[in-house]
């Protein structure tokens, strides 16, 4: 499994390099060799991602995600991934910035399950909320958003759980975040989207809260 780590972290750098990205250190690539190992293997079981090759794991879900912990601003302490299904972005979040104390939250229980199972297998410090975000009856730094079901209601539920000051991050389709910015309330302040890596409409918006959402 250690060569294998090692195999998938050098081709995680060659796309990230690929894409004018600078590339992980070789300990945080391995670690992700063996989040993309364990994924690969829990899939063939449990339907994490729709995604299931190794090479599109890597450049969508991988270089994505490591895209969207660098666009983070700095000097947030809580970070919530809403909805994370198989870790996304919040494992990559944890990895590339280990000074956040990130919540994965994740209702259903075979994928509440793979990340407990990551959590403990990459060591990284990042808690499980097995459950509804909306129950967690606490607010965050930061709440990431990518790929979730109605993404409209849930990025109005998220919006709640920003703290004053703190950010809402989505990962979306250009032709989606209209709406999404619709129903995230008048209380953020949107900067300008970017594009992520490989892509021509996926987006990366971050919005910071002004008042009580």
């Amino acid at each position: 499994m250690n060569e294998e780590s090692h195999r998938i972290g050098l081709r995680l750098n060659e796309l990230l390099v690929g894409e004018g990205l600078d590339p992980l250190s070789p300990g945080t690539s391995e670690r992700f060799g063996d989040y993309c190992f364990l994924l690969i293997r829990w899939n063939a079981r449990v339907n994490l991602t729709a995604i299931r090759d190794e090479e599109n794991i890597l450049s969508r879900h991988f270089v994505e995600s490591i895209a969207c912990a660098r666009a983070l601003p700095a000097g947030i302490d809580t970070l919530l991934d809403f909805g994370s299904g198989a870790g996304f972005p919040g494992i990559p979040i944890s990895l590339c910035r280990p000074e956040i104390a990130v919540t994965l939250a994740e209702s259903q229980g075979k994928k509440a399950a793979f990340l407990q199972e990551a959590v403990r297998m990459l060591g990284i410090s990042a808690t499980v909320h097995a459950g509804r975000a909306e129950t967690l009856g606490t607010q965050f730094g930061c709440v990431t958003l990518r790929a979730v079901d109605r993404m409209p209601l849930a990025v109005e539920a998220a919006a709640k759980l920003v703290r004053p000051g703190g950010w809402l991050a989505l990962m979306t389709s250009g032709a989606e975040f209209p709406a999404l910015q619709g129903v995230a309330g008048g209380c953020f302040s949107w900067g300008k989207p970017n594009l992520l890596p490989g892509s021509e409409d996926r987006i990366i918006a971050l919005a910071a809260c002004k008042a009580m959402a």
